[in-house]
């Protein structure tokens, strides 16, 4: 039984820092349609296509492309560009298709430094592979429409409301009214787009909304352990991350009620709703380092001197939850705690209410923490009495297992009796830790996904709380750069923890326990400083209730 509550208390441990991602992480629900899309399409921006005849097999994803529908104009003229400016963002579409060029946030900087650039959400240059590309004809390689603006620059400020801006083309033979509305408050704009058939016959139309997304960002916070790429939400299954592995597989293909879309990392997405109802289709294809994801409409026929309007809501800012709840149409759900949402969320926002206060997230960590390990006294009272308990009954358990070393069944009965003679739980230590998983695996996704913490201070050489927190010496010490003080600190305690945890005496439980701080401390090297911040504190506060136990316990 020792050495089985030691192995518990290690694997526990590790799947705590380790297992998460697997075994916790809420599953992909089986998509309603998967299939590789024709392989005919040609490559974006090609000038041919490839009839299923002559279509040679493609060997890799980037071979057999989806986006096949929209190529450079052949023509040279000028296109006229829209610069927008609000108090969130500043934005330029360009005239040639559409696309946004470019997506500056002013409330957030790339790097954690004052003079550094401002954050830009388009990674990707060619007219053709911007995002926000609307075509009319999905299902027919078309050149870019060539649009019209009614003016070249706006500002929305809070004292104007809202304002919009209109953009014509035609495109064979359809003209295509671009109108996008502009709001002073938030990251989002509405965008719809009116077919106007003014020939003598009808028309088959196949509108999409394309966009093409690099990673916003290849900062530290972007690694294995956290979600970057294509998303799209359906009213019967929730959220649906395309992971890397699936788009290396080929084209994806989504149908059903969608109500959004996007790309997305651990802090930034890039989002559409449609507004108008149907039943649509999201493809998402990887060619080469882009994500290219389209959202497409059901084919329709459009009448001669008939009139169709298409209406979308385009998000492109920070996964904020307050920001995202306000845009609606389930955009919130963009902020993926997977099966711990219902502990995460009221967890972001204590963490949120203590900031007004406290104005340091910090200090906000630590009063969430101390609030948590309360909330928790109570049980983890018990199950460290029970420790203290189990220590002492460790002289008579070793002559009960001397006395009846040859008879395993009454050894077993006889320890059985002295648990209830001095009624002690002999797993009474471990059942306050698996009550306490549930919690912690919430907060460690808040620490690890709330954009909250992205830049900000804590205090001294900590200047990021979604960083490794390092102190700088001057010199650059290999693999770490700089001391990772709070990390030393944080094995330091979990050291003097396991040192005043009571111990049954079994070597092999000793030897494995002890070894537990030397192992964190090296695992935890690379984690954000806020998620070490809150293991330290709680460190302390366990050595505050393990002294008190003690000394009750004499």
């Amino acid at each position: 039984m020792d050495l089985y509550r030691a192995f518990l208390a290690v694997v526990l441990s590790f799947i705590v820092l380790f297992g998460y991602q697997y075994l916790f992480v809420k599953p992909q629900p089986k998509q309603a349609v998967e299939q590789t899309v024709r392989e005919e399409r040609s490559a974006p921006g090609s000038t041919q296509s490839s009839s299923p005849a002559t279509a040679a097999a493609p060997k890799t994803v980037a071979e057999k492309p989806i986006i096949s529908t929209v190529k450079e104009a052949a023509n040279d003229l000028p296109a006229k560009d829209v610069a927008v400016e609000t108090p969130y963002y500043s934005a330029v579409f360009s005239g040639r298709g559409g696309g946004v060029k470019s997506f500056l946030l002013k409330k957030y900087r790339r790097e954690n430094r004052a003079d550094a650039d401002l954050m830009q959400l388009v990674k990707t240059s060619q007219s053709h592979e911007l995002p926000l590309i609307f075509t009319p004809f999905a299902h027919s390689s078309t050149p870019l429409p060539l649009y019209d603006p009614d003016r070249e620059s706006l500002e929305v400020t809070q004292k104007d409301g809202k304002q919009s801006v209109t953009m014509k083309a035609e495109l064979n033979g359809l003209r295509i009214i671009r109108t996008m509305t502009f709001d002073a408050e938030g990251y989002s704009f509405d965008m719809t787009y009116t077919l106007h058939n003014p020939s003598s016959q009808a028309m088959e139309i196949a509108p999409a909304l394309y966009q093409t997304n690099q990673p916003f960002s290849q900062t530290k916070a972007f690694n294995r352990y956290q979600f970057g790429g294509p998303v799209l939400y359906t009213a019967d299954e929730g959220v649906k991350e395309i992971k890397a592995k699936k788009l290396a597989e080929g084209p994806q293909l989504f149908q059903g009620d969608i109500q959004w879309t996007g790309y997305e990392d651990n802090y930034f997405i890039s989002a559409v709703i449609p507004l108008t109802e149907s039943s649509r289709t999201v493809k998402a294809q990887a060619v080469g380092k882009s994500v290219i994801t389209v959202l497409e409409d059901p084919v329709a026929v459009l009448p001669a001197g008939g009139e169709k309007k298409f209406t979308y809501k385009v998000y492109l800012g920070p996964k904020k939850l307050s920001i995202l709840e306000a845009v609606n149409h389930n955009l919130s759900k963009a902020v993926n705690f997977g099966w711990f949402d219902m502990l995460a969320r009221p967890t972001l926002w204590l963490l949120n209410f203590l900031y007004k206060y406290v104005k340091n997230y910090g200090v906000a960590i630590i009063l969430v923490t101390i609030f948590i390990k309360l909330l928790f006294w109570p049980i983890t009272q018990k199950g460290m009495k029970s420790m203290k308990n189990m220590q002492k009954l460790q002289p008579k358990i070793a002559k009960l297992k001397e006395k009846y070393k040859d008879d395993p069944t009454r050894m077993n009965q006889e320890m059985m009796t002295l648990y209830k003679t001095y009624k002690v739980n002999p797993v009474g230590g471990c059942l306050p830790m698996l009550v306490q998983i549930p919690v912690f695996f919430a907060l460690y996704k808040v620490l690890l996904q709330a954009i909250e913490l992205r830049h900000a201070p804590f205090m001294l050489w900590i200047t990021d709380l979604s960083a490794p927190d390092r102190l700088p010496i001057g010199i650059d010490i290999p693999y770490l750069g700089g001391i990772p003080v709070l990390t030393l600190l944080m094995g330091g305690s979990m050291f003097l923890q396991q040192k005043m945890t009571p111990s049954t005496g079994d070597p092999t439980q000793q030897k494995i326990m002890m070894m537990l701080p030397v192992v964190f401390t090296f695992m935890f090297i690379k984690f954000a400083s806020g998620l070490v911040l809150y293991w330290f504190i709680n460190n302390l506060l366990s050595i505050l209730q393990q002294q008190l136990i003690n000394r009750q316990t004499r």
